[in-house]
């Protein structure tokens, strides 16, 4: 059987029925359909005002939270991330998603950049795509060597390591996304005048090294999720769940004045994965 994405021109203003179809199942995905607006636009509302809640904790108790968001290309980050912070003080909850790093960077330890931008008592970042870019994107665009993916492989886990031994809670997210469903993010933005800025040289190119994105994610996951600092998987077909379970996750994780565990809800378990259990399902 033919593969019907790998002749499709993103340039064609008709995207395939058969791949409008099978994009939100694709990747394994459990829902035929994406949750109602309504119903999510009633679940949203009561998260974030525990959202605001747990912004309170934070300058009271001193907390320091660090949010890191991978995936691929169109995967919903910064979706996610704009509304986690829809409703939240952007002095204390800041967005860290840093350009390609330059001549200067390039001579710095690996992880000495991103060192600046984590937070202070009281302070949430949201890193739109982080230090794992040296474990994805980097290998499979060939800017980084086998030896310095090797080498940071080897450092993630002691450098996240110390981030918690010293207090910070860290999150870590990886959004998963079947390959029917990028296509079909990639041709709305690519026909999009609004949207069209959100598509690089660099993600067309992604949609022929699918394997090799895969294989550089299982690797990550393998070598990198560790019990001080554990990857949570989520299935992110549809935007509307993956947003929900982010922000629950990032609640279930704290104990603050006003909880309320109704309004917080329960985790979805049918999108929501550990590392171990995502790199041992079949056909991810």
């Amino acid at each position: 059987m033919n593969d019907p994405l790998s002749s499709f021109d993103l340039d064609d203003p008709e995207l395939p029925q058969s791949i409008r179809k099978a994009a939100l199942r694709s990747g394994g995905f459990p829902y035929d359909e994406k949750l109602d607006r309504e119903e999510y636009d009633t679940q949203l509302y009561a998260l974030q005002k525990q959202l605001v809640l747990l912004q309170d904790h934070m300058a009271k108790a001193g907390e320091r939270i660090v949010l890191v968001f991978e995936g691929r290309d169109a995967a919903g980050k910064g979706g996610t991330i704009k509304t986690i912070l829809e409703n939240l003080n952007p002095r204390y909850n800041t967005i860290a998603a840093l350009p390609k790093p330059n001549d200067r960077e390039r001579t710095q330890w690996y992880f000495q950049r991103y060192v600046d931008w984590l937070p202070a008592a009281g302070e949430m970042v949201l890193f739109d795509r982080s230090w794992y870019n040296r474990a994805g994107v980097e290998p499979v665009m060939g800017f980084s060597t086998p030896e310095q993916t090797a080498l940071f492989l080897e450092e993630a886990p002691e450098f996240e390591k110390r981030l918690t031994r010293d207090g910070i809670r860290l999150f870590k997210f990886w959004l998963s996304i079947g390959r029917e469903m990028q296509l079909k993010r990639f041709h709305d933005r690519r026909h999009d005048p609004l949207k069209i800025w959100k598509l690089s040289p660099i993600d067309i190119e992604a949609l022929g090294k699918w394997d090799a994105y895969s294989d550089a994610r299982d690797r990550m996951l393998e070598r990198t999720d560790s019990k001080h600092a554990p990857w949570t998987v989520i299935r992110a077909n549809d935007k509307r769940r993956l947003r929900l379970n982010v922000i629950r996750t990032v609640l279930e994780g704290f104990d603050y004045e006003g909880k309320d565990k109704k309004a917080v809800g329960k985790i979805d378990e049918k999108i929501v994965l550990s590392a171990d259990d995502f790199l041992n399902m079949e056909g991810e």
